[in-house]
């Protein structure tokens, strides 16, 4: 058995809006927008496909308090490019941020609703990608966090170290998925997660079982008992869902 990662799940006070900008942002398209989700994905292709994690937007009334843990790196092709999409963005509703970058040659900023997120330089890793050059997450230990995530999904681990994990899938396409250490502990649910889907003819509570074994562990994050997805916590307590296969 196996799974992929298809989608990241964003919470936001305006799912609507929040996604309008996504969508902008990414040159995707809003191709579900009803009460309290609104989806984005690339135009073209067929859900779930590798080449892209897709973005959905939950409406929660809790409004961001503190740095997110999950974030986007976006991608660009030259320096041209880099400064006319951070100006695009800036002018879309993005807001400059300080995360303690420092002089970088990246651009961080804020999405309308807080939520931070890069804009790369150009770099050779990333020029396939799609504009969503990476999935970034903070967190205690890199390694372990890859021995975790490289066992619970079918992607492959690229590199392993101290400070810094990197993965993509197993098609090799789309973005990475990387774990950067920091100091800082997780202290309330992040607004952005991982969405898991097993595959066509698996079998979900199995899977979750594996998950389960791997370290993850059951989480109430408020969920009626009836939804039709699994609400997990990693080894360091970041929560993600187990949709049902597809």
């Amino acid at each position: 058995m196996a799974t992929r990662l298809v989608q990241i799940s964003m919470k936001a006070q305006d799912n609507s809006a929040l996604g309008r900008f996504w969508a902008d942002a990414l040159g995707w398209e809003v191709t579900g927008d009803k009460g309290d989700e609104t989806n984005v994905e690339p135009g073209g292709i067929t859900y779930p496909d590798p080449t892209a994690l897709c973005v959905d937007l939950i409406r929660v009334p809790e409004a961001k308090t503190v740095q997110n843990r999950v974030h986007v790196d976006l991608a660009t092709t030259s320096a041209a490019h880099q400064a006319e999409l951070v100006s695009r963005l800036r002018e879309l509703g993005a807001t400059p941020a300080d995360v303690g970058q420092g002089d970088v040659p990246w651009t961080v900023l804020a999405d309308p609703e807080g939520n931070e997120f890069c804009v790369l330089e150009p770099r050779e890793v990333y020029r396939d990608t799609g504009p969503m050059a990476a999935v970034v997450t903070h967190c205690a230990d890199p390694r372990a966090m890859a021995r975790f995530w490289g066992e619970a999904m079918d992607w492959t681990v690229h590199e392993v170290a101290d400070d810094h994990a990197v993965m993509r899938s197993a098609q090799g396409v789309g973005p990475y998925l990387e774990f950067l250490r920091s100091p800082d502990p997780k202290t309330v649910w992040n607004r952005v997660h991982f969405d898991l889907r097993p595959y066509p003819g698996d079998d979900q509570a199995a899977e979750v079982a594996r998950l389960r074994a791997l370290g993850a562990t059951d989480l109430d994050i408020g969920q009626s008992d009836d939804v039709p997805w699994t609400v997990l916590a990693d080894p360091e307590g970041n929560e993600f869902c187990v949709l049902t296969p597809l």
